[in-house]
C-alpha cells in the first residue's frame, strides 16, 4: 500500500458539513465492505498519514512505525466486513494501530537514547521543545539546564509502563482526549484517566528540581 495524502479540511467545519463527511465515510466503508477496492484504498489514503504519525511517535522507530503501518492496514482489510459502526471508525482504527505498538512495545525495551523529534502535519517538530526554556539559547547556563531537562524526560517515559507511557504521548503530544485515549485502547475513560495519572506522578517525582 503507498502512502498518500492525508484529507485535510480549511477553517471548522459545520455541523452540516460534518454529517456530510460521517455520511460518505460511511457509505465508503460500506463499499469496501462489499469488496469495492478502490473504495478501501479511499479509507487507506484518508487515514495513512495520521496512522504513521501515530505508530511513530509511539513507538520512536520508523522501521517499527512503518511495520505497524502495514499491520494495521492488513488487519484492517481482513476485519472490515465485521466492523459493525457501533463505535467511530477512527476509534476502531486506532485501536488496533495501539494495540500493536503496545506489543512492539511490551517485546522491545525502550532506548533511553531515543529520538524525541516527532511527526506532525507541520514536519519533524522536537516534542521536547514544549517543556524547555524558550529562551534557553541566549543564556549558556539555561542551555545546559535545557539539555538537562530533555535527558531526565526520556529516562522518565523510557522507564514508564507501556500502558502508562503510550496514554502520556497520545495525551500530552498527540492531543487526544481522555475518552478516545481509552477507547484506542479497549478500556474505559477513567482506567485512562487513572494510567495517566500514575504516568503525570512519575514525570512531576523526576522533574521535581526543574519545575
Amino acid at each position: 500500500m503507498k502512502s498518500g495524502a492525508t484529507l485535510a479540511i480549511a477553517g471548522e467545519p459545520t455541523r452540516a458539513a460534518s454529517r456530510t463527511l460521517a455520511m460518505d465515510e460511511a457509505a465508503l466503508i460500506r463499499a469496501a465492505q462489499a469488496g469495492d477496492q478502490d473504495a478501501f484504498e479511499r479509507l487507506v489514503r484518508d487515514y495513512d498519514q495520521s496512522v504513521l504519525r501515530l505508530a511513530m511517535n509511539l513507538l520512536r522507530s520508523p522501521e517499527d512505525a512503518h511495520d505497524v503501518y502495514q499491520e494495521a492496514f492488513l488487519r484492517v482489510y481482513r476485519n472490515l466486513p465485521n466492523f459493525r459502526f457501533d463505535c467511530n471508525f477512527n476509534t476502531w482504527l486506532y485501536r488496533i494501530v495501539t494495540n500493536l505498538c503496545l506489543d512492539h512495545l511490551r517485546k522491545k525495551k525502550v532506548r533511553k537514547t531515543e529520538s524525541s523529534v516527532v511527526e506532525t502535519e507541520e514536519g519533524p517538530v522536537d516534542r521536547l521543545d514544549t517543556v524547555a526554556e524558550q529562551r534557553a539559547s541566549s543564556d549558556p547556563q539555561r542551555a545546559l539546564l535545557s539539555r538537562e531537562l530533555r535527558g531526565r524526560i526520556q529516562e522518565v517515559l523510557a522507564g514508564m509502563t507501556a500502558r502508562e507511557r503510550m496514554v502520556f504521548e497520545m495525551r500530552h503530544f498527540q492531543g487526544m482526549r481522555l475518552r478516545a485515549i481509552g477507547e484506542s485502547l479497549g478500556t474505559t475513560e477513567e482506567a485512562a484517566k487513572n494510567c495517566l495519572f500514575r504516568a503525570t506522578q512519575k514525570m512531576r517525582s523526576a522533574l521535581g528540581e526543574f519545575v
